[in-house]
């Protein structure tokens, strides 16, 4: 008996608005989870009672990174398996992954089980890379892609507003809120459990979102319901969608000539490209040299999240004002101490900041990556870079009544420069994938890449912090930043000019 129940296929030349929201609602969860430790990563340190005090910097780097090494470790791997086994069940394990790794974090009562707890969310994660395959599935029409690649990086932001806020404002609260978290409580004896809970519960929500409402979109895991409505379909049809089994013009799946190559150019191109190609090779040149921007890009940005709060909880030297106003070479290296902010201030204008990339993301990209085109405005982004950590430095410097104002000048520029250059990574970097069948490699390589440099910029950061305040110069962590920076600057004009013809008119 014939099927004839299914659904109208979705335009490839429509925005896939719906599938996009919820993609973004499941990405929420884990940029909240990642981020809420940055306030108290140096605090819950200190609470472990490890090595010298004035090393907390280095060692909170190493409990940050260990998410990143084991990311970085397996990124690739979880993207070779979204190739084999779709997208939707890699996404989902790693937000269970990151869940559980976020209550062990939270219940340790050492440095080694919270750097178990952060090595095994990392190693079960591979969802930056197959989040970036999903959302370059999804958007098939080359207009649409600066402003579908820009929707993932705002969602970070929004995780960046509210990830601090939690970990700012829900660390230790017996010795915040005591009325309400009295001695004796869970929460008293795990002082950092709080805001690790709160943050498990939206990744559960997340996961169970996405395992209803998201769509699977690698092209061959597809359900027979998205098949176009020109399809012949009977008992015979396949359960799933194969690289054969769509056909325009209708065609009879029972026919002799089923399954037989056709002609170049025949039906869909992008699926006959995808049958009569040979698995193509993911190292070229290009991706190696886009993939070393984003290494060297995802290196000094990780470096300014893990010194940004240290920085501002650092105690800030009384008389640190007046070197500046001197005139000898020596007083632009003259920095003894930080800001001397509270932890729950820290959250708070970490949370700002995540506010100030959400402008940045929803106005300043999409204008300029139409007026000045994508390569262009890469270029422009990456080469000037620098600025960002040469500002840092002179907060300390400033006096008390201009302080904020200057807090978020600084961070206003950096997420001008941040948010802009991140999704021009990820358009480049899949205009220069040869081939949709290793789209999801491509991307976890990327991941894995840009992971690697997330693991070794916080402990090297840190290290350079706690060096520099032995000297009185804890500019030294930031002018290390901006060096690499200088080195993405010569390095980004390496990156071909992209061979889509779309974006090279954009560039016209």
């Amino acid at each position: 008996m014939p099927l004839t129940s299914r659904s109208r296929p979705r335009d490839p030349d429509a925005f896939p608005t719906l599938q996009l929201f919820v993609l973004a609602v499941v990405r929420l969860a884990e940029p909240i989870a990642l981020t809420s430790i940055f306030p108290y990563a140096w605090a819950l340190i200190k609470h472990f009672n490890i090595g010298n005090q004035d090393d907390a910097s280095f060692y909170a780097g190493l409990l940050i990174s260990a998410f990143s090494l084991a990311e970085a470790l397996m990124g690739m791997y979880w993207g070779s398996v979204s190739d084999r086994v779709g997208r939707k069940p890699v996404l989902l394990l790693g937000c269970v992954g990151t869940m559980f790794s976020m209550i062990m974090v939270g219940v340790a009562g050492n440095i080694w089980v919270a750097l178990v707890g952060r090595a095994l969310g990392g190693l079960l994660n591979g969802n930056i890379g197959v989040i970036q395959t999903m959302v370059g599935e999804l958007v098939t029409s080359p207009e649409h892609e600066p402003r579908a690649f820009s929707i993932m990086p705002f969602v970070w932001s929004i995780g960046t507003i509210l990830g601090p806020m939690i970990g700012g404002l829900f660390a230790d609260p017996h010795e915040n809120y005591p009325d309400l978290f009295p001695q004796g409580s869970l929460f008293a004896r795990f002082p950092y459990l709080l805001p690790n809970l709160l943050c498990a519960a939206l990744l559960f929500f997340s996961i169970v979102l996405g395992y209803f409402l998201l769509e699977e979109t690698h092209p061959d895991r597809q359900p027979r319901v998205l098949l176009p409505d020109d399809t012949f379909v009977s008992e015979n049809t396949p359960l799933l969608e194969t690289s054969d089994a769509i056909k325009r013009p209708a065609v009879d799946m029972r026919d002799d000539n089923y399954g037989s190559v056709r002609p170049h150019g025949a039906g869909s191109p992008s699926r006959a490209r995808t049958e009569k190609q040979p698995p193509a090779s993911i190292f070229c040149e290009r991706i190696m040299a886009i993939i070393i921007s984003l290494c060297i890009y995802t290196y000094h940005s990780m470096t300014f999240d893990h010194l940004l709060p240290i920085y501002f909880e650092d105690e800030r030297i009384p008389g640190s004002v007046a070197p500046i106003m001197a005139s000898s070479a020596h007083s632009i290296f003259y920095s003894p101490g930080g800001l001397g902010l509270s932890l729950q201030a820290v959250g708070v204008i970490m949370a700002v900041q995540g506010a100030i990339a959400l402008f940045m993301q929803a106005v300043a990209f999409p204008l300029l990556a139409e007026r000045v085109g994508v390569y262009r405005l890469f270029l422009g982004v990456a080469a000037t870079h620098p600025i960002v950590y040469l500002l840092m430095p002179a907060l300390p410097h400033v006096s008390e009544s201009l302080l904020y104002p200057a807090i978020y000048a600084c961070l206003a520029v950096r997420n001008f420069y941040c948010i802009l250059l991140y999704p021009l990574l990820l358009i480049l970097i899949k205009d220069a994938t040869p081939s949709p069948t290793v789209l999801g490699k491509v991307n976890g390589l990327a991941a894995s890449a840009g992971a690697a440099c997330r693991m070794v910029a916080p402990p090297v950061a840190g290290y350079l912090y706690a060096v520099g305040k032995k000297y009185d110069c804890t500019a030294l962590a930031w002018y290390s930043s901006a060096l690499v920076a200088v080195v993405g600057t010569v390095q980004c004009f390496s990156v071909k000019r992209p061979r889509d013809t779309n974006i090279q008119r954009e560039e016209e």
